[in-house]
């Protein structure tokens, strides 16, 4: 296909599809849509349907990034999501903290997390040091 009619091809799919900036969760629904039918075609997509599927995908990622974007988390925040996620109770970090007393104080908040106890949670939870920062 030569540069004019994939032009006019794109400029086809513009009409019928009208991308615009994502502003509603049905304006999403409905690019995701069209996205899922591109990608169903797999390798016989044509040049003007990749660059099609390229552009929804942008306005796909701006618009959930925008309503979806996960909040910081607190590193308390964290290993009390990783404790219920794993079915643990405080008790069960007393090798990670040394005692109960250290254990509640950290999960209560009294007492920051050393660098001691994020190394030894995050080989317990399998998870980088980073999320404790």
């Amino acid at each position: 296909m030569n540069a004019s009619a994939a032009r006019s091809e794109y400029a086809s799919l513009l009409t019928s599809t009208l991308p615009t900036v994502i502003h509603s969760e049905a304006e999403n629904e409905r690019h995701s849509a069209t996205l899922e039918e591109l990608d169903r075609k797999g390798n016989r997509m044509s040049a003007a349907e990749r660059r099609m599927a390229d552009l929804l995908t942008l306005l796909i990622e701006d618009f959930e990034e925008r309503h979806y974007a996960l909040k910081a988390a607190s590193p308390l925040d964290v290993l009390s999501e990783l404790m219920q996620a794993n079915g643990l109770k405080q008790k069960d970090l007393r090798d990670v903290f040394g005692t109960p007393s250290i254990v509640s104080e950290v999960l209560s908040g009294k007492r920051k997390l050393t660098t001691e106890h994020i190394r030894r949670l995050s080989r317990r939870f399998r998870v980088s040091p980073e999320l404790f920062f």
